[in-house]
């Protein structure tokens, strides 16, 4: 029997656009999904959509990754952390515990990147290893020097080997998935340039750097599903308008404020189903931009 997922990308502070989607899905109490699989700050939204905690991802994003005790260039360029990953799970579950009860009810998945073969495991969350899989799957390498390790392994950022994991979802069995993304349906991620500074930045991670220079096509590639799907699979499709202006390190207010309305306004839209080009299938690919 097929299943139906929901497939949230990461992107950093980009990911504003998916709280507002989620927060929009949680307002209407919509959640009819069989599974659902995040990647970096994907997976940290599910959280709060799963455990039904409106506003919590907003407040994660807005309120604590613009932290300095998170996000610190000065610690940085002393040796340390650009982003502290385990403060930033540690507070926000302090701050906004989750209700665990209504987070397991549905099953959710996270993807990280394994640093010794620069593949993409996924890992099913459990109250046992889900700060573990959190801090892996938005392990940002680079800026967060040591990757995290655990279940066998040592892990950083799952979007550095499998961005939007809707090729997993349907793997997995799922034939109509719902992909939250986090740039314009127009984006293409272009090949990474100064490829001999990124191996020389992750010499001791061959793997991962490696996994970095093919980002970009693999990520194309998951473009490429999603608007042209299998024959026995429907892919709707939540993406930011053109106008969507958050980066991935943007720290202002009133940008990320606006990225977040705009996810409310999409994710509404959605469960309207008046958006027009909010799925494609073969019949209407066409409709792709």
């Amino acid at each position: 029997m097929s299943k139906t997922a929901l497939v949230v990308e990461g992107g950093a502070m980009r990911g504003i656009f998916a709280c507002g989607v989620l927060d929009a899905f949680m307002a209407q109490e919509f959640k009819p999904y069989d599974f659902a699989i995040g990647v970096s700050a994907g997976a940290s939204n599910l959280l709060g959509y799963l455990s039904h905690a409106p506003g919590r991802s907003y407040n994660v994003i807005t309120q604590l990754a613009t932290d300095k005790q998170f996000f610190n260039r000065s610690r940085f360029a002393r040796g340390g952390d650009l982003v502290d990953v385990k403060w930033l799970i540690e507070e926000s579950n302090r701050l906004y515990p989750l209700d665990h009860a209504r987070l397991f009810q549905t099953p959710m998945i996270a993807a990280a990147t394994n640093v010794d073969t620069g593949h993409a495991d996924y890992f099913q969350l459990t109250p046992c290893n889900l700060e573990s899989v959190i801090e892996a799957t938005t392990a940002l390498p680079i800026a967060y020097r040591t990757p995290p390790c655990f279940s066998g392994g040592c892990y950083t950022d799952g979007g550095v080997a499998d961005s939007i994991p809707v090729k997993e979802a349907y793997r997995r069995g799922a034939r109509e998935i719902t992909v939250v993304l986090s740039h314009p349906l127009s984006f293409e991620m272009k090949p990474m340039r100064a490829a001999w500074l990124m191996k020389r930045l992750l010499a001791q991670y061959p793997r991962i750097a490696e996994s970095m220079l093919v980002r970009a096509e693999n990520y194309n590639q998951s473009l490429a599903f999603i608007r042209n799907p299998p024959e026995d699979a429907t892919i709707h499709i939540i993406a930011p308008p053109e106008e969507f202006s958050v980066k991935r390190l943007t720290m202002n207010q009133s940008i990320l404020d606006e990225g977040y309305q705009m996810g409310i306004n999409a994710g509404e839209m959605h469960i309207a189903r008046d958006e027009g080009i909010d799925f494609f299938t073969r019949d209407n690919r066409h409709l792709a931009l």
